[in-house]
């Protein structure tokens, strides 16, 4: 009872302490409180002065939170977190001894010696908002009639003992020239203020000491005033920035956990300058004590081992994903068509088989009627019809293809739409004869290329690549059979292949002209004149003629794309008045060169021009057959898989680019073919090839116009029109080809034996060959002869030619009076010669500009794919191009290593400019390496772009799946740079902040290059990009200069 008596008095006592203390504390604290934080009279008391630092520190805190609004406003570009960045700052709480020294150095008067807004607002002011600024302006206290001791550097006074003063003042400075001295330490005094302000975490502010020796108060920079012998040495005097006060802020190789104490760095560890803890060093890396950067040239070193080894194996192996992708897929496609071939096979021997099986049934039912009565022979011949007809029906669908359910199924693609009959007229074209020209009006070119509704394939669907090359290669086989049928082409097997229903039919096109006639604006020449006919569909016409004939100025007007010409006369498309382009889904245009794409393969480039002009309703097996169709045509098995080459890389040969050139535009299945010198560079084979091509596309509709010199007389004779231009743009003959020599003779102009007749025509018109004296002909007659011949106008200018050949006796005056006229012209000056070529120019450029982005109504009824189907094919394109570029692309990210390297190795990054030389340099290489590399993307495909963009094709699919595919480099490029630059600088900044910035510079400079590579040629390009980073790097006064 005693122990239990004993220990509950104990702890009675216990609480009976604590709550005293508890109340005296209490009382004491409310007591502070209370007090004005100007007059401490306890600071002596161990118990009070813990309290009295702690209401100074909420004190300051405040006045600091104060202050943090206005310097954000003001230096909001490099505070990223405001409160977070302010608390490293000036978050005291952690250690409050420099604050309690201070209250014991001036005995409880810290309160009246703290600046307040408004003095502290004063001295930041001087220096956001006056650049270069090193003092500060005159104020209350410190001016010429008022300078004391505490307007000294690292002095500060205190304001009267009765003057209130509220910290968080920010209006007015309160009147403080009392009882001078020297700045506690840890808190800086400037020259023109008498108040102190705390020194941010970071930095060292000891009370300084005189250097005998210079004079100096180091570790700072300020030297005593003179003519004042009791003025010593005071604390620390400026904080701006690390350049104007580097003394103060915390050495390199040490660190200062308070504003007052500075400890080395210890040995695996290192500090930067302004550093308030140790910072330990990655793995692999050297830090001795009192080091600033820890050594990361071993990462370095690993880094660029392992990206050169990537880079090598992308550079050799960059073709391989796509070559083994491309040769399986090959493999499936010869299976394919080694099981089609032999199924064609089987079938044919069946057939020959059945077809013996006829005959021996033909012999016994004749047998049979010697024999019986003639009623039971022709029953027993109905019986052997059925029987022979069911026979016939199993073997189709024995031998049928296993992945469609009837054999008109196959053909899903290529029978006609319900309700479509082909016209009879239609038919007359279909054998070469031409009929009234009132046939084509009203003709609706879209019913023939929409789908019909009600469309839908019946049964499975070929899916994979192996039954849609089945699918497609029997198709063929079909083909060729149906070709062999009609060989020796009749009037009825016309018919009758005309009205197979297993033949598309394609919307037809005739175009008609009259009195066309282009001229060069600015300059009143004549490229064309006065030309008029027509050319039809079914048919292939030959524009021939010297040069300067304006034979490609000819298909160009037909093809809509005559451009800073001055056009006349009329063209009629169907016998309407419309834009032909208007129709240009539906009109395939070949230019004279080869614009096609060297970095893909053949059938790469014929297959992705398909995807993209085809009816969006066809099939994938529909558009395979097609490709495969066109590859056969034009005789480019062989280099299917093989790239089309460029300049650089060697690809396929001349003569198979002019085919593939040509391939582009049949495999759109186009209504009309206008196509320039497509057998130039061509041999006579090749050439016979793409004729025998080109006439499988008018057997199925096509009009087709091109433009040939000197052909051979075999291909000669495979053309049914032919237009004759003469030089100036004038027609000498419009006809069939085949009475072309019939109209000549009638002039008296005769063939010679063993001339081809198309050469010796072109002589004649150039000039080389004279016709015969007897004919009376002079080839300068032979357009004004063919305009008499055929009852066309003629042109006021050669009116006198018509007269003359009406009256030959007048022909010599005539002559004389012309060449009299033509010497009285009066010659031009030059300052009009030179402002009629700018017009010219301008004019030039302003209809290329209208030309290529004025729009017009779609009459062709073609529904292409959309632009995100559109958009999913390019993107497929520029990937397998940037993978075949894959050298390149090496080349490019092995130089901006090479560049961070040596930045990093050059630039030494000082704690007083962060390294803003290095950066400096980076922008400059990194902008110039990357906007070299961006050009690339739209420099090198514009003729390509131009023409698949006048072909119908999206330009925003086109531009989105280029950016897509360079957006990897906008990503990996800034990552390849800094792997180099930032482990051989090691910036204070982090890397992800350093990639940040970076990624942004290459964003932005990789939109500058794709302007600057649209709207300027590749040489030009690259000189504004060098003027647009030099601008961006100078000063904004050097701008204003």
């Amino acid at each position: 009872m005693l122990k239990m008596g004993l220990k509950k008095l104990k702890v009675c006592t216990f609480w009976s302490v604590s709550i005293w203390v508890f109340v005296v504390l209490s009382f004491m604290v409310n007591m502070v409180k209370c007090q004005d934080l100007n007059d401490y009279d306890q600071v002596d008391n161990p118990a009070v002065l813990p309290l009295i630092t702690a209401l100074v520190n909420s004190r300051l805190s405040n006045l600091t939170k104060v202050l943090s609004k206005d310097i954000s406003n003001q230096a909001i570009f490099c505070i990223k977190d405001q409160e977070a960045d302010w608390n490293k700052a000036f978050n005291f709480s952690s250690n409050l001894d420099f604050l309690a020294s201070c209250i014991r150095k001036t005995k409880g008067n810290i309160g009246r010696r703290l600046c307040t807004a408004a003095e502290a607002k004063f001295y930041f002011d001087t220096f956001l908002k006056s650049s270069g600024a090193t003092t500060l302006r005159p104020n209350k206290n410190c001016n010429l009639t008022s300078w004391v001791s505490g307007c000294e550097p690292g002095w500060a006074c205190s304001t009267g003992p009765n003057q209130q003063v509220d910290l968080e003042n920010s209006l007015a400075i309160p009147a403080r020239t009392q009882d001078c001295q020297a700045c506690c330490k840890g808190f800086f005094c400037p020259r023109g203020l008498t108040c102190m302000i705390p020194c941010p975490l970071g930095s060292h502010c000891p009370v300084a000491t005189l250097n005998n020796a210079t004079g100096i108060c180091e570790p700072y920079l300020y030297q005593l005033p003179p003519g004042r012998p009791n003025h010593t040495c005071g604390g620390a005097n400026i904080w701006a920035d690390v350049r104007s006060s580097s003394e103060v802020f915390c050495s390199a190789g040490s660190y200062c956990s308070t504003t007052t104490q500075k400890k080395p760095c210890g040995s695996g560890h290192y500090c930067r300058m302004g550093s308030t803890s140790e910072k330990r060093c990655f793995k692999l890396t050297s830090c001795n004590s009192n080091t600033s950067n820890q050594d990361l040239h071993a990462y370095g070193i690993m880094l660029i081992a392992a990206t050169i080894t990537l880079l090598l194996i992308i550079y050799n192996c960059s073709d391989q994903v796509l070559t083994t992708r491309e040769r399986r897929l090959a493999k499936t496609r010869e299976a394919a068509a080694r099981s089609t071939r032999e199924t064609t096979k089987a079938r044919q021997r069946w057939k020959t088989a059945k077809n013996a099986a006829k005959k021996h049934a033909s012999r016994l039912q004749t047998h049979f009627s010697q024999t019986f009565s003639l009623k039971k022979p022709a029953k027993h011949q109905e019986e052997l019809k059925i029987l022979d007809q069911t026979i016939f029906e199993t073997n189709e669908d024995l031998y049928a293809p296993t992945h469609m359910s009837t054999s008109s199924e196959s053909l899903s693609s290529s029978a006609p739409y319900e309700g479509q009959q082909m016209e009879p007229g239609n038919l007359m074209r279909m054998v070469h004869e031409k009929d009234n020209p009132d046939n084509y009006k009203g003709f609706d070119v879209g019913t023939h290329d929409r789908k019909p509704k009600g469309h839908k394939p019946k049964g499975k669907q070929p899916n994979t690549h192996s039954q849609i090359f089945k699918y497609a290669y029997s198709q063929l086989e079909k083909e060729k059979a149906l070709q062999q049928e009609n060989k020796d082409l009749t009037f009825s097997g016309v018919v009758s292949m005309a009205t197979n229903p297993e033949i598309r039919k394609r919307p037809l096109i005739e175009i008609s002209f009259k009195d066309l006639t282009l001229t060069l604006k600015g300059k009143d020449k004549h490229l064309l004149r006065c030309v008029t006919g027509k050319i039809e569909p079914g048919r292939i016409t030959a524009v021939m003629g010297p040069s300067g004939a304006g034979k490609t100025t000819f298909i160009s007007a037909l093809a809509g794309k005559a451009i800073g010409c001055k056009m006349t006369g009329l063209i009629l498309i169907n016998g309407k008045n419309e834009s032909i382009r208007s129709y240009r889904k539906i009109i395939g245009y070949v230019p004279q060169d080869d614009i096609v794409h060297g970095n893909l393969t053949v059938e790469e480039n014929l297959r992705f021009n398909a995807k993209c002009r085809l009816p969006a309703y066809l099939s994938k097996p529909d558009k395979v057959l097609v490709v495969e169709r066109v590859i056969e045509s034009l005789g480019l098995q062989m280099v299917r898989d093989s790239l089309v080459g460029t300049v650089e890389k060697r690809g396929i040969s001349g003569g198979q680019r002019k085919r593939v050139n040509v391939g582009l535009e049949m495999v759109m299945e186009p209504s009309l073919l206008i196509l320039d010198e497509p057998t130039s560079g061509l041999d006579s084979a090749s050439s016979q090839l793409l004729l025998r091509a080109l006439r499988h596309e008018a057997l199925e509709g096509v009009n087709i116009c091109m433009v040939l010199h000197q052909p051979s007389y075999a291909l000669f004779q495979m053309f049914d029109d032919l237009v004759l231009l003469a030089k100036g743009g004038l027609t000498v003959y419009h006809g069939s080809a085949k009475k072309a020599d019939e109209y000549f003779a009638g002039l008296g102009i005769h063939v010679p034996d063993r001339v081809n007749p198309p050469d010796h025509f072109i002589d004649i018109l150039e000039g080389i060959v004279t016709p015969s004296v007897s004919s009376c002909v002079n080839y300068e007659e032979l357009p004004v002869r063919w305009m008499l011949h055929n009852g066309y106008p003629v042109p006021p200018d050669l009116q006198q030619s018509a007269a003359r050949l009406a009256m030959p006796s007048a022909s010599v005056g005539s002559a004389n009076g012309t060449n009299a006229a033509h010497a009285g012209m009066e010659e031009r000056s030059f300052i009009r010669e030179l402002w009629q070529d700018v017009r010219s120019n301008v004019e030039l450029q302003r209809d290329s500009i209208r030309h290529n982005f004025l729009k017009f109504k779609d009459l062709s009824r073609r529904r292409t794919p959309g632009i995100l189907w559109q958009y999913r094919y390019f993107l497929g394109r520029v990937g397998k191009q940037r993978m075949r570029e894959a050298k390149i692309q090496a080349t490019d990210y092995l130089i901006l290593l090479l560049a961070g390297a040596c930045l990093g190795t050059l630039t030494k990054t000082s704690e007083e400019n962060f390294g803003a030389v290095g950066y400096t340099y980076t922008i400059i290489a990194v902008s110039l390496l990357c906007k070299i590399a961006a050009l690339r993307s739209f420099s090198l495909d514009k003729l390509q772009y131009w023409r698949e963009s006048a072909s119908g094709m999206s330009s925003l699919a086109y531009f989105l799946a280029k950016d897509t595919i360079d957006h990897f480099n906008t990503v990996i490029k800034p990552v390849l740079y800094l792997s180099m630059f930032f482990f051989f600088t090691n910036p204070r900044s982090s890397f992800t902040e350093n990639y940040i910035v970076l990624l942004c510079l290459v964003y932005c400079v990789t939109g500058i290059a794709y302007a600057l590579a649209i709207f300027f040629q590749p040489g030009p390009a690259q000189l504004v990009l060098r003027s647009v980073v030099n601008y961006s790097l100078w000063s904004p006064s050097e701008k204003w200069l």
